[in-house]
């Protein structure tokens, strides 16, 4: 292709989030000479999505503060945004997209950044006071309804239900979380760590209610009346239903690319057509660090995959295999978790869980002498050191794991 030919060509990301933002400008790192055009449908420019359950929610901060690039370096980079856009249909034939607004744009390359949505669950809908937590607009009709006093009751015990809680019951709020799991947590954190945060939780005075299904929703006297599969029934004035996501593989699916539980891609982000990429949540990729097939959801995933995906476009071979690392915030206390604890064979605990106290404690997963997978509460420098040793599948010194008076510099077996 020569230089003029590359000026002529056309990427389109479909998605403006984490994945789709980072992509738009990596494009321009790796060469890509053409047309950029980063179609999102929220009406926002790009913003970080983590703040959203934590400092927005809470008031600190407001969306304008937590974008991920200023306007300026979207205009350094030529990519032509397109907000408040939604792309309804793909054209892999005549390779366009179709939007909302009858406008239809041809392609060379196209890139979908589509992300997740919440699983929504039949209870509850179109009822006032009952929301679910995954956009700017969402965050806003909650703080709209958050008081204090209010008796809020959060469906869901996973990581944004509970951030959703702690900012809640800072703002003093009542608040219950209801989980339908025998504990918090249960699909993504090993029992210390749900037991931690469940600890926790009912120390800043959250209940916690798990095995226990909620089965409707209805208005009651200005409130809501929130109905379990017992028979029992709790009322509330504000409900936020947090029971996981879904990848957004609408599109995909109706363009006929091949979707299975997200949207299915190579280990260089190339889905089955040969000029559509696909990154981020919305995406099911081969690990060659775990041996089989993988949907993530987290921003580091999305960021990664963006990197890869833009090497690709312009040509070039890197094969995704990073080391899946996550954080959450929950009043002062932060998670850092890095690796996947898959098949795990025995657990390390380094501190003491049961004190809450500012030291924290650490929670290593092992498989003989390597480290898997690691949760360190508050102890960000065991996070780092762990973070390098399960990347580089480094051998590691079991004695000093445990021992507190062995510093994390010992992790590693010499």
């Amino acid at each position: 292709m020569t230089e003029a030919q590359g000026k002529e060509q056309t990427c389109v990301i479909v998605g403006a989030s984490h994945a789709g933002s980072l992509l738009a400008v990596q494009l321009r790192k790796e060469g890509w000479a053409g047309k950029i055009i980063l179609i999102g449908a929220e009406e926002f420019m790009p913003y970080h999505r983590p703040p959203l359950s934590k400092a927005v929610l809470a008031g600190e901060k407001e969306v304008e503060k937590i974008l991920l690039r200023p306007a300026l370096m979207y205009a350094n980079n030529d990519v032509q945004l397109q907000l408040g856009a939604q792309v309804t249909k793909i054209d892999r034939t005549e390779k366009t997209v179709s939007l909302s607004n009858g406008e239809t744009i041809a392609y060379d390359k196209l890139a979908l950044c589509t992300g997740a949505t919440p699983k929504h669950l039949p209870i509850g809908e179109d009822l006032p006071g009952v929301h679910y937590l995954r956009d700017a607009n969402d965050v806003a009709s909650i703080r709209a309804d958050m008081s204090e006093g209010k008796q809020a009751i959060i469906i869901g015990g996973g990581y944004i239900g509970l951030e959703t809680a702690a900012v809640m019951a800072k703002k003093g709020l009542s608040v219950t979380v209801v989980e339908m799991s025998p504990r918090l947590l249960q699909r993504v954190a090993s029992p210390v760590i749900s037991d931690y945060f469940r600890l926790l939780h009912q120390s800043n005075g959250v209940e916690i209610v798990t095995e226990a299904q909620v089965q409707a929703i209805a208005a009651e006297q200005e409130r809501l009346a929130v109905q379990f599969a017992d028979g029992s029934t709790r009322l509330a004035d504000i409900v936020v239903i947090g029971v996981g996501v879904v990848p957004e593989t609408g599109l995909a699916e109706s363009a006929g690319l091949e979707v299975a539980d997200g949207i299915v891609v190579d280990s260089y982000m190339r889905t089955n057509d040969p000029d559509i990429y696909a990154a981020g949540d919305c995406t099911v990729f081969p690990s060659p660090r775990y041996g089989r097939l993988l949907r993530l959801e987290s921003v580091q995933n999305a960021l990664d995959q963006a990197r890869i995906a833009a090497t690709s476009i312009c040509a070039g071979e890197v094969v995704y295999d990073a080391l899946p690392w996550f954080w959450s915030d929950q009043y002062e206390v932060k998670l850092q978790s890095a690796g996947l604890r898959l098949d795990h064979e025995s657990e390390v605990v380094r501190g003491d869980p049961s004190t809450m106290d500012a030291k924290g404690f650490s929670v290593f997963y092992m498989r003989g002498d390597r480290m898997i997978s690691a949760d360190c509460v508050n102890r960000a420098k065991e996070f780092m050191v762990c973070k390098r040793l399960i990347a580089e599948r480094l051998p590691v010194n079991l004695a000093a794991l445990a021992d507190e008076s062995l510093g994390a510099d010992q992790f590693e077996k010499q």
